[in-house]
């Protein structure tokens, strides 16, 4: 996976340049939109992590990785593997939170913000440096209008995959519903040309015949029933995208409803579910990446609906212009054909 596609801003500068304290004083806005962030940093020097002689060093020092949990916060302390990557571990950073900012290492790759010094000269810092701020009063309030115009173009960033949900019993219309025919193309051949006008790639999940579809064909993770074990399946084999899902049984989608779902992407956005009527509708949605996590949860708790998504970090309900609301209809029964 390259950093660059995802939202890693190094904040760098020499010693003493105040990469902490902007750092510091850009958090608390951030938090205030509703964001997550987190901060890396990496050190040549030993972590002191802990009073000498407290349970959770004796523990590390003997040997074992430590978790401390308690009201105010959680902690984890791993030993590093050989050869451990610190690019990998921002990846995981990144897996879970809206922003990762990176004190200090100029090395990582990635997007950077460089400080100035006291000699107000920057050495070399090459075309990966988007912003270098001097000292004075306004860096803090320059700097979080660096970051918050780099967080909104990271956002876009990551492909966008067509994902079209089969495989139903589809028991009330009596064959199987992507397989119907209307004006010479399948469901699933119309819904695929739709997504492919604004997706990067479509794939189909979920078993059943394909018919002369060409697309890739993913089966259902095993062991989860529903519209989840597809979704799961395109997220697991495409883990850093942005998954537009859509069943195959909704006639009337259209290039519009899509590309307003695509609209509401925005940082802190992890999943789009629609509202139309006092109906959720999961099955014509938005999927970031982060919000697989909360989906594998579902799915180990034998969770079934996508529904139940609602109410969960980062998932915005929100309901499409009226004009915009067919693209939701599903047809069940032949005489709704």
């Amino acid at each position: 996976m390259d950093l660059d596609t995802l939202p890693i801003l190094g904040i760098c500068g020499a010693s003493g340049s105040g990469k902490t304290t902007l750092i510091e004083q850009c958090i608390p806005p951030l938090l205030g939109r509703g964001l997550k962030v987190a901060v890396a940093k990496q050190s040549p020097k030993r972590l002191m992590i802990d009073r000498t002689g407290k349970d959770s060093v004796r523990f590390f020092a003997a040997g074992a990785d430590c978790l401390l949990m308690g009201e105010e916060g959680m902690f984890s302390r791993r030993h590093p593997s050989p050869g451990t990557d610190f690019s990998a571990e921002l990846q995981t950073l990144a897996a879970n939170h809206d922003l990762v900012l990176v004190e200090g290492y100029r090395h990582t790759p990635g997007a950077k913000v460089w400080l100035l010094g006291e000699d107000g000269e920057p050495p070399d810092p090459g075309p990966e440096v988007i912003a270098t701020l001097p000292r004075g009063e306004g860096r803090s309030r320059a700097g979080a209008a660096v970051i918050a115009d780099f967080l909104e173009r990271q956002w876009l960033r990551p492909q966008v995959v067509g994902a079209i949900l089969i495989g139903g019993k589809s028991t009330r219309m009596g064959r199987p519903k992507h397989l119907l025919v209307k004006e010479g193309k399948t469901w699933l051949e119309r819904t695929a040309a739709t997504l492919g006008q604004v997706s990067d790639q479509v794939v189909v999940a979920g078993g059943g015949a394909m018919g002369t579809c060409p697309l890739p064909q993913l089966p259902d993770v095993p062991g989860i029933q529903g519209p989840l074990a597809g979704l799961l399946a395109v997220m697991r084999w495409h883990p850093w995208a942005t998954v537009l899902a859509s069943a195959c049984d909704l006639p009337e989608l259209s290039v519009a409803a899509l590309r307003w779902l695509l609209e509401q992407r925005a940082p802190g956005t992890w999943a789009v579910i629609p509202k139309v009527g006092d109906h959720h509708e999961p099955l014509l949605a938005l999927y970031d990446f982060r919000c697989r996590p909360a989906l594998e949860t579902m799915a180990r708790g034998d969770i079934r609906r996508l529904s139940a998504l609602v109410g969960a970090e980062g998932v915005k309900v929100v309901s499409p212009p009226q004009d915009l609301h067919m693209a939701w209809r599903n047809v069940n029964y032949p005489e709704m054909i």
